[in-house]
C-alpha cells in the first residue's frame, strides 16, 4: 500500500493560504454590508420630508408676499396661498422654470439674488402679472444643498398706478400747454395789430376765452386734488336733495338758455343724503353742464331725485344729446379722457368733470353709473346715502308722488307740461 504524505511545512502553508481568503473573505463582505448600510441610510434621509427651521412657517404665514420654500430636491415644502393662486405653485413643484433656476443658483453659492418674471396667471384669464422677485439661502451650506426662500411681490397694481401718474403728469402738462401757447401767440398778434382797434378787441376776447379756459383747468385740479385728499368725507353732515338740485341748475342757467334748453327737475321731496354740500353741488353742475354741452339746441334735459330701495338716494341726469359709444363707456371717468377731443376743447371742457364726479361718489361712498347709446343721449345717475332714519324697509319707503317742475330762467319750479 502506497502512503502518500505531506511534509509538515506544505500543511503551515495551506493553513496560512486558507486562514487569509477566510480573512479577505470577511473583510470583503463587512465593507459591502457597510456600503449597503449607508445607502440606506441615504435613502431614507432622501424619502424623509426635510423640516423648516422653527418660526419660519408662523413668518411665511403673515407675509403678504407670495413665499415658497424648497428644499434640496427642488420639492416646495412650503407656500402661501398667494403662490397657489397665482399659479407659481402646484403641487411640490415651482412651476415658473425661471424661479426654480434661480433657487438653484442660490442653494449653490448662497447669494441673495433679485429679478422681475412676467408671469401668465390662468386663474385670472391668463393675464400678465409682473413680479418682484426674491431668492435667498434659508438653510443649508453653501454648495451642499439646503433650503430656499422664494418671495415673489405682485407689481401689477403699483405698475398700473405709476402709469396713471406718469400719464396724468403729461396730460396736465400738454392741457397747460395749450392755453398758455396760445396766450402767447394772441399777446404777440395784439402787439402786431396795435393800429387796428377792431382786431386788439377781437384778439383781446379771445384772450380772454383761454385765460378762463386756464383758470377753469387748474380750478379743477385743484378739486380733484381736494377731494382725493379726503376719501371718504370727514365730517359728513346731513345735505337736502333739493338744495343740491337747486344750487347745481342756478350755475349751470346761463349756458342752458343760451342753448334754449329746458331743464325739467321730477323730484321726490324731502330727501336728505349725509355728504359735503359742495362737493355734491359740483357732481351735479359738472353732469348738467356735459349735458347741455353736448346736447343739440332747443331740447331738454331732466333731473331726477327719487329714493332708491338699498338705502341711496338716487340723482339722474337724463339729457337728448348725441350720446356715447359703448367702446368709451368704460373710460369715461379717467382723467383727460375724451370720446371726442376737438368737441370737448369748443365746448371748454378740461377733460376732469368726470373724474371728478366719480371721486365724490366715492368719498361718499356711492358710485356713479351711466347709460347711453348713440344718438339717443345719456342718463348719469348719482347713488349717495341716504340720511339713518330715512332709510327702512317695507312701510317705511312708501314713496310719496313725484313733483315735475320746469326751472324757468329766473330759477323758479313752474309745473311742467303735460
Amino acid at each position: 500500500m502506497a502512503i502518500r504524505t505531506r511534509a509538515p511545512g506544505a500543511s503551515a502553508t495551506a493553513r496560512a493560504r486558507g486562514s487569509a481568503a477566510s480573512a479577505a473573505t470577511a473583510r470583503s463582505g463587512g465593507s459591502s454590508a457597510a456600503k449597503r448600510a449607508r445607502g440606506g441610510t441615504r435613502l431614507r434621509a432622501a424619502q424623509q420630508p426635510t423640516r423648516l427651521p422653527p418660526g419660519i412657517a408662523s413668518v411665511l404665514s403673515v407675509l403678504s408676499s407670495s413665499a415658497v420654500v424648497v428644499d434640496s430636491n427642488d420639492r416646495v415644502l412650503r407656500a402661501s396661498a398667494a403662490a397657489r393662486a397665482f399659479g407659481l405653485v402646484k403641487g411640490d413643484r415651482l412651476m415658473v422654470s425661471e424661479l426654480a433656476a434661480l433657487a438653484r443658483q442660490v442653494r449653490r453659492d448662497g447669494e441673495i439674488r433679485e429679478g422681475e418674471f412676467e408671469v401668465p396667471v390662468p386663474r385670472f384669464g391668463g393675464r400678465t402679472t409682473s413680479f418682484a422677485v426674491r431668492v435667498a439661502p434659508l438653510g443649508g451650506t453653501v454648495g451642499g444643498g439646503g433650503l430656499v426662500l422664494v418671495l415673489a411681490e405682485d407689481q401689477t397694481e403699483s405698475r398700473r398706478v405709476d402709469e396713471v401718474k406718469r400719464d396724468f403728469v403729461a396730460n396736465t402738462s400738454h392741457e397747460l400747454k395749450t392755453p398758455v401757447g396760445a396766450l402767447a401767440l394772441l399777446a404777440e398778434t395784439i402787439e402786431d395789430a396795435a393800429d387796428d382797434a377792431e382786431a386788439v378787441r377781437r384778439f383781446a376776447a379771445k384772450m380772454r376765452q383761454e385765460a378762463q379756459r386756464l383758470t377753469n383747468l387748474v380750478q379743477d385740479l385743484i378739486t380733484l386734488s381736494r377731494i382725493q385728499a379726503v376719501e371718504p368725507v370727514p365730517d359728513p353732515h346731513p345735505v337736502p336733495l333739493d338744495l343740491v338740485v337747486a344750487e347745481a341748475v342756478d350755475r349751470c342757467r346761463m349756458k342752458a338758455n343760451a342753448r334754449g334748453i329746458a331743464l325739467t327737475w321730477v323730484r321726490s321731496p324731502g330727501l336728505s343724503v349725509l355728504g359735503d354740500e359742495d362737493l355734491l353741488i359740483t357732481a351735479l353742475r359738472n353732469l348738467l353742464e356735459n349735458a347741455v354741452a353736448y346736447s343739440p339746441e332747443r331740447t331738454r334735459v331732466v333731473i331726477t331725485t327719487k329714493r332708491g330701495s338699498d338705502g341711496h338716494g338716487e340723482l339722474s341726469v337724463a339729457d337728448q344729446g348725441i350720446g356715447i359709444p359703448e367702446r368709451d363707456l368704460e373710460r369715461i371717468f379717467e382723467r383727460f379722457y375724451r370720446v371726442d377731443p376737438a368737441r370737448s376743447r369748443a365746448t371748454g371742457g378740461t377733460g376732469l368733470g368726470l373724474a371728478i364726479v366719480k371721486h365724490v361718489m366715492a368719498a361718499h361712498n356711492g358710485r356713479v353709473t351711466v347709460r347711453s347709446a348713440e344718438g339717443a343721449g345719456s342718463t348719469f345717475t348719482l347713488f349717495v346715502p341716504l340720511r339713518s332714519e330715512q332709510v327702512g324697509t317695507g312701510a317705511a319707503l312708501t314713496r310719496e308722488p313725484p313733483e315735475t317742475a320746469e326751472l324757468n330762467s329766473t330759477g323758479n319750479a313752474q309745473e311742467a307740461p303735460k
